[in-house]
């Protein structure tokens, strides 16, 4: 199905284009429909197509060492995908499947060479929207790998959450076990010094029920800190994780690095030593 320059123009990638480049373009790429759980590419196809999302859900997934599938990206409308493989004309690395009835942008890399070929000036505006989309990226990772745990808690904690935790915190500390003790005292002191006109004579009823309904509230209360504790820990074990992931990728990405530089000086021994690398 062909595509018109109205839709080209709602892709941010494409929207520094003029109306001479956006029609030039429009006339090469094709707009797909994929049916629900249909698969729009699969790991080791041709990658000479890049696509993007214009309506539906696409999940782009790969599969690990250990066998257990990886989601990858799930694009928002009018992000690209695939595309680097198109751009390097390798085959894919991961599968998308259209997670429900889906509209595609089906991008080529003839198709952009066409356009620099008949307007070479669209190449710079390719180049600054795709550097925006590479700032935003950094920008995204940098806020990830610097976001503390403890405020993201605490700027997503309800005013209840709060108060929980503050229950909770006060609960569990000598200032209310001193507190409660003391009150304990002086009550009973009281009704057993009033004899006859006491309010709540022994073996005082009434602070029984006191007690009773506050072991009540107090005990859900406690639960929904201990709840909410649970949650910061495993917030917190997956933002470890993210970090240790990246170090494992910067620590395999210096070893390569490192191998590399081993061969190029065992290259620069041999040929000091006037043989050949």
């Amino acid at each position: 199905m062909s595509c018109g320059p109205d839709v080209l123009r709602s892709v941010p990638f494409f929207a520094l284009l003029d109306d001479d480049e956006t029609a030039v373009l429009a006339a090469q790429v094709e707009v797909k429909h994929f049916a629900a759980r249909e698969r729009i590419y699969k790991t080791g196809d041709a990658g000479g197509h890049a696509y993007v999302l214009l309506s539906g859900t696409v999940r782009v997934a790969t599969v690990d060492a250990d066998q257990q599938e990886v989601v990858v990206d799930e694009p928002a409308p009018g992000e690209f995908f695939g595309f680097a493989s198109m751009l390097e004309e390798i085959p894919h690395s991961t599968n998308a499947i259209a997670l429900e009835d889906t509209t595609c942008l089906e991008v080529s890399r003839d198709d952009i060479g066409v356009l620099l070929q008949r307007k070479p000036h669209a190449g710079m505006d390719l180049l600054t929207a795709l550097s925006r989309q590479i700032h935003a990226t950094q920008d995204l990772v940098r806020s990830r790998a610097t976001r503390n745990p403890n405020d993201l808690i605490e700027t997503e904690s309800t005013v209840g959450e709060r108060l929980a935790d503050g229950v909770a915190r006060f609960g569990g500390s000598w200032t209310f076990i001193i507190a409660f003790g003391v009150i304990m005292v002086i009550y009973t002191a009281i009704n057993i010094g009033l004899r006859d006109k006491a309010w709540d004579p022994y073996p005082f009823i009434l602070l029984n029920l006191f007690l009773s309904m506050l072991a009540a509230i107090q005990a859900p209360v406690i639960m929904m800190s201990q709840n909410r504790q649970d949650m910061k820990d495993r917030l917190r074990g997956e933002l470890d994780f993210d970090v240790n992931r990246r170090a494992a990728s910067d620590i395999q990405g210096l070893a390569r690095k490192m191998n590399l530089l081993d061969e190029k000086i065992d290259d620069a021994i041999s040929l000091m030593r006037g043989g050949r690398p």
